[in-house]
């Protein structure tokens, strides 16, 4: 499936899409990976530090089918993974609460990163949005997201397209690895 947007950008029309990601997408994805790395560490955000997310996690989410890359022209801008199955790190949920908590059938967006060479074009939210309506497509009409507590631009992101904030998770239940949770409901 894929989702059109044209934007203008330098003086000339670029098309702008999501599309399933394929292995021939991991090398460029490592790129983005480092450059989000440097930046987060640039700021004194923890988040993925210590090598994540790795290849091989990469590959997993393509395998899976629910890796998504952002193209811009003819290039890949970014990455996501969309998970379509209920988030082990979601189960305990602290300072707050999950709404609607009867209905465990969500998506959620995780490793979403944007290339250093397309920041300041609002793609992020572009690629959120498309990754909402793909989820929306797919059956799902509550979304889930996160992210640390430093990440103020994720953070104003987030609650910009519309999610409500939820509370704390722990990120493969380590007291140390807390994240801000967010939840959107689409009806």
């Amino acid at each position: 499936m894929q989702l059109l947007h044209s934007r203008k950008g330098s003086g000339n029309l670029a098309l702008t899409y999501i599309r399933l990601a394929t292995q021939d997408d991991v090398s460029k994805m490592l790129v983005i990976v480092k450059e989000a790395q440097q930046l987060l560490a640039s700021e004194d955000i923890p988040q993925w530090q210590n090598g994540y997310p790795s290849k091989e996690t990469l590959l997993d989410d393509i395998a899976k089918k629910i890796s998504y890359v952002l193209i811009v022209g003819q290039e890949v801008a970014g990455f996501a993974a969309l998970l379509q199955e209920p988030d082990n790190n979601y189960q305990k949920i602290t300072a707050g609460k999950w709404f609607n908590t009867e209905d465990t059938h969500y998506a959620t967006i995780h490793r979403i990163a944007v290339s250093s060479h397309f920041h300041g074009q609002h793609l992020a939210e572009t690629f959120i949005n498309h990754l909402i309506s793909i989820s929306c497509s797919l059956g799902f009409d509550q979304i889930r997201i996160d992210t640390h507590e430093r990440n103020t631009r994720m953070r104003h992101l987030i609650k910009k397209i519309g999610f409500i904030y939820s509370g704390i998770v722990y990120m493969n239940n380590n007291s140390e690895d807390c994240r801000n949770a967010y939840q959107l409901f689409l009806k």
